[in-house]
């Protein structure tokens, strides 16, 4: 139903509800939705959850995922996804923009438009991809007030804490940084990058308990696991953080080339989404009906009658 009804929205605050489904049993998919549309498409194939990513809203403005967006930029990718979706939404929040104070503002921030989580890593800036080279890492003293800032700010919203230790101090460090931040207060842990499922398992074994987040990125330093194995070795989330983006990317791309090339469309109509598909997926004529209803129930009073 059409996001203008009040009826029809969610009544429980969004952190309530995707604290709800880290309660049930099973692994919590969570695909990456880069915008409202995404957030339809995913919520049509059946997910519960979704997830923003910061490298897919850096690359659909055209810029490398390296810390430069802001929170009001931001929160314009968090309001539609979660109005579009109606679904619990977990939200990159990169280093947190800044020290304690501003890790505070962004959470409020985030909140107010609509996330329901929030994930802040243990970089420094300039933040990198985690699956890439040469990151520099936080203090964990530094990053522990962070995630401390971050529980204080927040009324109902899940604070997930990130580290990209591995790479650098290996998982006993990585183990060290994630229980110092469980003590500061974090409600789940994000262990990046790990590069084979014996990291995963043994992560997963020094942290029994714990809310665990997966994160399976194409080509970058994760192998390939499905839901269910990260499920098996211990993980209660998993994000596919840029998968619907570059699907999205790659055709648009080959639209273009044959744009160019042939002079008009004909040749990628069978590789188009139809209109009537894809008002079926806005629910366009249910907005139709709403607006003729109103239309017709709402007469003004006292006017001339001709």
């Amino acid at each position: 139903m059409p996001y203008l009804v009040a009826a029809d929205l969610p009544q429980a605050p969004a952190g309530a509800r995707f604290r709800a489904l880290l309660q049930r049993p099973g692994i919590l998919q969570m695909p990456g939705t880069h915008n409202g549309l995404a957030a339809l498409q995913a919520r049509q194939a059946g997910f519960e959850a979704l997830y923003l990513s910061g490298a897919a809203m850096s690359a659909s403005m055209g810029l490398p995922d390296l810390g430069v967006i802001t929170v009001d930029e931001v929160c314009f990718f968090i309001r539609q996804v979660a109005r579009a979706g109606g679904l619990p939404l977990l939200v990159d929040g990169d280093t947190g923009y800044g020290e304690a104070l501003n890790v505070m503002h962004m959470v409020r921030a985030f909140e107010e438009a609509g996330a329901a989580a929030v994930h802040i890593e243990d970089q420094l800036l300039p933040k990198k991809c985690g699956h890439l080279n040469d990151k520099k890492l936080a203090d964990p003293a530094d990053m522990a007030a962070k995630v401390a800032a971050a529980r204080k700010a927040r009324r109902d919203l899940i604070v997930v804490a990130r580290t990209d230790a591995a790479a650098s101090e290996g998982i006993d460090g990585a183990v060290a940084r994630a229980r110092r931040y469980l003590d500061a207060g974090a409600d789940a842990i994000f262990p990046e990058a790990l590069t084979n499922a014996e990291m995963f398992r043994a992560f997963a074994k020094a942290m029994p308990g714990v809310n665990l987040l997966a994160n399976m990125t194409e080509f970058g330093r994760t192998p390939f696991f499905t839901a269910s194995e990260f499920e098996a070795m211990g993980y209660k989330m998993v994000i596919w953080p840029v998968s619907a983006f570059r699907v999205a990317n790659k055709a648009q791309a080959k639209l273009y080339a044959a744009l160019r090339r042939d002079g008009g469309t004909q040749n990628m109509l069978d590789q188009m989404q139809t209109r009537a598909e894809l008002y079926e997926t806005i629910d366009y004529h249910e907005y139709e009906a709403l607006d003729a209803s109103i239309v017709a129930t709402v007469v003004p009073q006292g006017m001339p009658q001709r």
